[in-house]
């Protein structure tokens, strides 16, 4: 879905070609790691000539974080909505969710400032 199909066509195109290219080259010989692969293109400045590689590999790469977090954000919801909180509205789950997944941000923020600001909201409607 990241690739449209004019550089889905293109993609095929610059795998063959960079096959051709790191089998003669020293410097892809050795490496051994999708992120050396990414590192060398960089380095090398082929990033910018197989474009769509460089993309492909970095979508490789963020894929194991992206799968991490959304399984954070799922048990976290598991932990959230149980029974006696089953038929919470959505967007006071979503807040819930927020709270419970960044509570690192959450336990820097002090009692006394939530309910200061409480204060200063109902100073504000009168």
């Amino acid at each position: 879905m990241d690739f449209n199909e004019q550089e889905k066509i293109t993609l095929q195109f610059q795998l063959r070609q960079f096959l051709v290219v790191a089998r003669q080259s020293k410097d892809l010989n050795n490496l051994s790691t999708i992120q050396e692969l990414c590192s060398c293109l960089v380095a090398t400045d082929r990033a910018t000539i197989y474009y769509l590689i460089d993309r492909l590999l970095r979508l490789i790469m963020t894929l194991p974080v992206s799968t991490a977090t959304t399984e954070r954000c799922f048990s976290a919801m598991k932990i959230i909505k149980t029974r006696l909180r089953n038929k919470m509205e959505g967007r006071f789950l979503a807040d819930s969710m927020t709270v419970y997944i960044e509570r690192e941000i959450g336990a820097s923020i002090s009692s006394d400032l939530i309910i200061d600001d409480f204060k200063a909201l109902g100073k504000l409607d009168k």
